[in-house]
C-alpha cells in the first residue's frame, strides 16, 4: 500500500484502524496533535476550530462527491443528507380501496391453494378468497393501519469501515 495523502479516507474490512489512521465515526480529536489534518479538514465536520476538530462520521451513511450537475441539487462538503426512515402521507399514496370477502363454506369443502388454515379445525367455517361465492363484509371489518409510522429507507448496503488517514503525504495545491 502507497504512503496515504493526509485525510485521505478509504474503505476498510478490519475492526480496527490501522496505524496512523482512524475511523470516520465523528470523534473529536485535538488540533494540536492533528496540526497537518486540521489544515485541510478544519471545522467541516465539526469541532470548534481552537481546540479541536471532528472527524467525518460516515457510521451509516453513503459517500457523496460535492458539487453539482446537470439537473442535480448542489452539494457541499461534509453536508449530511437523507434520513434512516420515511412516514407516507395519504396526500403520497395512490387512491385505492381495501376490500374483504368471506363464506360461511366448511373448510373441508374449500378448494385452491390457501383453502387450509392454521388453527381451524376440518368442518369449521372460514374466511377465503377462492370460491365463487363471496359475500361483502362490513367496511368496519378493516382497520386503519400505519397511523403514519415510518418504514425503512435504507438502500441496499453492504457494511464496512472508512478509515482517514492521520499521517502522510501533505498534499500540494495543483
Amino acid at each position: 500500500m502507497s504512503e496515504p495523502f493526509v485525510a485521505e479516507i478509504r474503505i476498510f474490512a478490519g475492526n480496527f484502524a490501522p496505524r496512523g489512521w482512524a475511523f470516520c465515526n465523528g470523534q473529536l480529536l485535538p488540533i494540536s496533535q492533528n496540526t497537518a489534518l486540521f489544515s485541510l479538514i478544519g471545522t467541516t465536520y465539526g469541532g470548534d476550530g481552537r481546540t479541536t476538530t471532528a472527524l467525518p462520521n460516515m457510521q451509516g451513511r453513503a459517500p457523496m462527491h460535492p458539487g453539482r450537475g446537470p439537473g442535480l441539487t448542489s452539494r457541499r462538503l461534509g453536508e449530511r443528507i437523507g434520513t434512516n426512515t420515511v412516514a407516507l402521507t395519504d396526500a403520497q399514496l395512490p387512491g385505492h380501496t381495501h376490500t374483504v370477502s368471506g363464506t360461511v363454506i366448511p373448510s373441508d369443502q374449500l378448494t385452491g391453494s390457501g383453502s387450509t388454515i392454521p388453527g381451524r379445525s376440518i368442518g369449521d367455517n372460514a374466511y377465503s378468497s377462492n370460491t365463487g361465492s363471496l359475500t361483502p363484509m362490513a367496511g368496519e371489518a378493516l382497520d386503519t393501519v400505519g397511523a403514519g409510522a415510518a418504514h425503512n429507507n435504507l438502500q441496499p448496503l453492504l457494511v464496512m469501515n472508512y478509515i482517514i488517514a492521520l499521517v502522510g503525504l501533505y498534499p500540494s495545491r495543483s
